[in-house]
This record gives C-alpha cells, sequence and structure tokens, in this order.
C-alpha cells in the first residue's frame, strides 16, 4: 500500500537471480504508476519504462530532448508502486561521461533495477528509424566504464544498447557488443534486428544476458516469447504498447463524444470505478484509515 514495501536492494538481487534462471522475462512499458501495477497484477515479471513514452508524455518526439531529472522522476514513481524489478531507457545517457555516472548513481538511489543506454549521437532518433548516427565505439566505451565504476550496488543491471545494426551492418553491431561487455556492460540490447537470424547471431557471438525489443510499427517482427526463448534471449520489453492503446481509445472514445454528444455508448470500454478501485487497493487504505482512528479520547 502507498508504495512497495520491497526494498530496492531487494528487487535488484531477484531480478539478477531470474535472469539466471533461463526463463525468458516479460517487462511491459508502464507510462504511469498504475499502468505498473496492472503489470505486477497480470503476472509479468518486470516493468519498463521508456524513453519515447516519457518524450511523447510530455508532448515531443523521441529525439532526446527529456532531462534527466524529467525521466527520473517519472521512472521512480512507476518503480515504488510495484514489487516487480523496473527498468528504464537513458537515451545517450544525458552528458558526456561524467553525466552518465551521475545517471546510474541516481537511478539506484531512486529505486532503478537498471538502465539502458544507447550508441547514438545526440539528439538520436527511436531506433527503428533509418539515418540514425553513431559515436564511435570509443567513446561508447568510455561511457559503459564510467558507468559501471558509478555502480553502487553490483546488482543494478547495466544495459548497452548498439543501434549499429542499422548504420554499420550486424557484424559491427556485435563487434561494438562485445567491445561493450568487456567495457561492463552487463546486458546486451542488440536494436531494430532485420529477422530472426540476426537475434540468433547475436546469442551465438555473446554469453551475457540479452534484451529483445517487440516495438510495434519497428524493423523487427513481432516474435512470440516462445520464439524468443528459443533464440537464447533473455528478457524482452514492450515498451510503447500500453501507450499505444491506451492512446487509440482515448482518442477513439474523444471522437465519439464530439459525433454524440455523450460518452454514453462508451461506458462498456471503460475500467469500472470498481475495478479501478481494485487495482489502486482502494480497500486497504480505508481499513488502514478506520485502524488508526478507532480510538475514543
Amino acid at each position: 500500500m502507498i508504495i512497495s514495501d520491497k526494498s530496492p536492494e531487494l528487487k535488484r538481487a531477484d531480478f539478477r537471480s531470474a535472469l539466471n534462471s533461463g526463463k525468458l522475462l516479460r517487462f511491459p512499458g508502464a507510462y504511469n504508476p498504475m499502468v505498473a501495477m496492472l503489470i505486477e497484477q497480470t503476472g509479468f515479471e518486470g516493468v519498463y519504462v521508456s524513453g519515447a513514452v516519457m518524450a511523447n508524455s510530455l508532448g515531443i518526439p523521441d529525439i532526446g530532448m527529456t532531462t534527466l531529472t524529467e525521466v527520473s522522476q517519472t521512472a521512480s514513481s512507476i518503480a515504488r508502486v510495484t514489487d516487480l524489478p523496473t527498468i528504464m531507457d537513458i537515451d545517450t545517457g544525458f552528458g558526456e561521461t561524467m553525466s552518465v555516472a551521475r545517471t546510474i548513481k541516481e537511478l539506484t538511489y531512486l529505486g532503478l533495477a537498471g538502465c539502458h543506454l544507447e550508441d547514438q549521437v545526440n539528439p538520436k532518433r527511436c531506433g527503428h528509424l533509418d539515418n540514425k548516427e553513431l559515436v564511435s565505439t570509443d567513446a561508447m566505451v568510455q561511457k559503459i566504464k564510467a558507468a559501471a565504476d558509478a555502480k553502487i550496488d553490483s546488482n543494478f543491471l547495466l544495459i548497452a544498447r548498439t543501434d549499429a545494426r542499422g548504420v554499420e551492418g550486424l557484424d559491427a553491431a556485435i563487434y561494438r557488443a562485445k567491445a561493450y561487455v568487456d567495457a561492463g556492460a552487463d546486458m546486451i540490447f542488440p536494436e531494430a534486428m532485420q529477422d530472426e537470424s540476426e537475434f540468433e547471431a547475436f546469442r551465438k557471438a555473446l554469453d551475457v544476458p540479452l534484451l529483445a525489443n517487440m516495438t510495434e510499427f519497428g524493423k523487427s517482427r513481432l516474435l512470440t516469447t516462445t520464439e524468443l526463448e528459443n533464440l537464447g534471449f533473455n528478457l524482452v520489453i514492450y515498451p510503447v504498447t500500453t501507450q499505444r492503446l491506451a492512446m487509440k481509445a482515448v482518442e477513439d472514445g474523444l471522437n465519439t463524444i464530439m459525433k454524440d454528444g455523450t460518452q454514453e455508448a462508451l461506458l462498456e470500454k471503460m475500467q469500472t470505478r470498481k475495478r479501478l478501485y481494485e487495482v489502486l487497493h482502494y480497500e486497504d487504505y480505508n481499513t488502514f484509515d478506520s485502524s488508526m482512528y478507532n480510538f475514543k479520547l
């Protein structure tokens, strides 16, 4: 109730253990804390906070305009309401090596279980768009080393994302990934793979855990959890799915009200007040309040 009773340190330790289980961990994206609560109640293994979603929520595109303060506050509010581990997107790290080091420390204190850092030039692009630009391998290695050295909890998961597949080709992306692992990355996130053979190539080349991005309308086919497990991937994110679902429903609903002059036809598509209160554990708050104020002066 109010915030999770499970400490961030325990969330991170349990997350590390789960990564060693051989089971694919599923992390849907949450665009607010209540979605994170639903993710947990549905039975998923973790929560993801997308940089694109946070930017979209501020009314700006995913081009690296958000700040550390903006995204860390959003991600922290999401992480604190669930017992699940929460990982987040830090784009290019909000600056150079010193800023990256600060980011890792801030996120650790705020209760995140991990984050991913990408090798694009800032301003960046969505990973599934063309014409991306990359920093040099050496520059990214410096950032990763700074991030690894800044960790104050060894269980905080440092994920290196490479966007090199669409710029330099598959072999170059694998080369970069190996360099990032040597620099201290705990997991590799190969972005915008073209087909299953490319996911397989990364698994054959690397011994560390791998993250798959199953974003809609992108360059990768939407693989099933069974397919990803068979390919040897350890974690899958569905970064923008819940926001896309919500925004489509909101847009359709607004059009209905504009057309009909009432939301009556939309009621069956809405989460009910009763279900909302179930998700929020409303009754637990009432019980707590009653127990606090059941005395006489």
